[in-house]
């Protein structure tokens, strides 16, 4: 269980800047970001994730339905395939629907 936690808070702040062992200077952050046209406040270059349809893709969607979130985009796995997976999905409203399923039976975030 502290395995799959540490897992989930490492996708989660993978991408986060204070995380990072030296400080980017400012002028190379910029500079991707400008290419890119995605960056976050800080300006470092913010990542894609391909979209990936998951043995669960339907029942997130599903789910995503229940609460309100209506998206033509469908649910996409973000991890690697396996027993726990976390699935994301973009709303018609801009925000945005992630779940956290576990042998199949999955839960919001």
């Amino acid at each position: 269980m502290k395995r799959l936690l540490a897992l989930t808070a490492l996708v989660l702040l993978g991408g986060c800047a204070m995380f990072r062992s030296s400080p980017m200077p400012a002028a190379a952050a910029t500079a991707p970001a400008r290419a890119a046209g995605l960056a976050d406040a800080n300006g470092v270059p913010i990542e894609r994730v391909p979209y990936r349809v998951g043995v669960s893709s339907n029942t997130v969607e599903q789910l995503a339905r229940q609460h309100a979130c209506l998206g033509a985009g469908g649910a996409g796995l973000v991890t690697t395939e396996g027993p726990v997976e976390i699935y994301r999905m973009q709303c018609a409203d801009g925000k945005v629907f992630m779940a956290r399923c576990e042998l199949r039976q999955c839960r919001k975030m």
